[in-house]
């Protein structure tokens, strides 16, 4: 579980970083510097550790695919929904995934949606829809936000990433996989940044420098090495239940650096993501009725 956490906090506290450092530097820019400076990193450390980078020459095509579902296309998917909504709303709706990742896992990994599990992914919906509220009243209007469908995209390509890489068991290490696939988010979003944008990068104050030093090191890197090595561990519904924590994380994030005020519904929505993770982890080792 220490690494579900672990990654969590990571990740939840890369919102808030990533806001911040949207407002000096150009998306695609942003993303190519972050996943480049993750990369190396990566290599770094896994030559470090004597552990081998070699990925099977018949897996590469399915290396290929993840870092482009769970590294490239969530990374500029949730950079853009960022620009056209508040970083607490961008990171509560990003994790919508886990019910995307359930879906994917029962149609196509056969995984069994026991009743534990259900009941945990109902309440982390509950949580969800509450914490969604703001969206409500466009909702109703017949206004789809711009901002909704980036967000929604970058659930369903990171559920899927994470289900094609649970389906396919790519028999590598997994600082070599994470490695790899970080890597080939780089060079697509390298190559996106020159094609479609005027670069733009500036990390000319502290405030952001330690901004995209903290972005590079522990969410592009270190996390990424927890999240592969989880996915391998347990199933892709379990494994992507224990995200529902990352907003939490996100939105004390924008609460503290970015001046954001969560509300009383936020606090409820919270706690029953809170409970939902509690649910499907706590209660994991006990048998589940069928």
């Amino acid at each position: 579980m220490w690494r579900m956490y672990l990654t969590a906090l990571m990740w939840g506290f890369n919102w808030t970083a990533v806001k911040v450092l949207l407002a000096t530097s150009s998306p695609w820019t942003l993303r190519a510097a972050g996943l480049i400076g993750g990369a190396m990193l990566l290599a770094a450390f896994t030559r470090a550790s004597g552990q081998s980078l070699a990925i099977p020459r018949a897996a590469w095509h399915h290396v290929v695919v993840a870092g482009m579902l769970n590294v490239a296309c969530f990374n500029l998917f949730s950079t853009f929904a960022q620009l056209a909504m508040p970083a607490s709303r961008a990171a509560i709706l990003a994790f919508t995934m886990p019910f995307w990742a359930t879906l994917f896992g029962w149609l196509f990994l056969d995984e069994t949606v026991d009743r534990r599990r259900a009941v945990a992914l109902a309440i982390g919906a509950l949580g969800i829809m509450i914490l969604s509220s703001a969206f409500w009243a466009q909702i109703a209007g017949g206004h789809l936000p711009l901002g909704l469908v980036y967000v929604m995209a970058a659930a369903i390509t990171w559920a899927a990433g994470t289900v094609y890489l649970k389906a396919h068991r790519i028999a590598a290490a997994p600082l070599a996989l994470a490695t790899w696939q970080v890597a080939v988010a780089a060079v697509a979003v390298t190559l996106g940044a020159v094609l479609f944008e005027t670069p733009h990068f500036d990390i000319s104050t502290p405030t952001l420098t330690a901004a995209f030093v903290y972005h590079v090191i522990f969410p592009q890197a270190f996390a990424y090495v927890l999240w592969f090595g989880l996915i391998q561990r347990v199933s892709a519904a379990t494994a992507s239940i224990g995200t529902l924590l990352v907003p939490v994380v996100g939105v004390i994030g924008a609460m503290l650096f970015l001046g954001e005020q969560p509300t009383a519904a936020d606090f409820g929505g919270f706690a029953l993501l809170f409970i939902a993770v509690q649910t499907d982890q706590v209660l994991r080792s006990k048998p589940a009725p069928a």
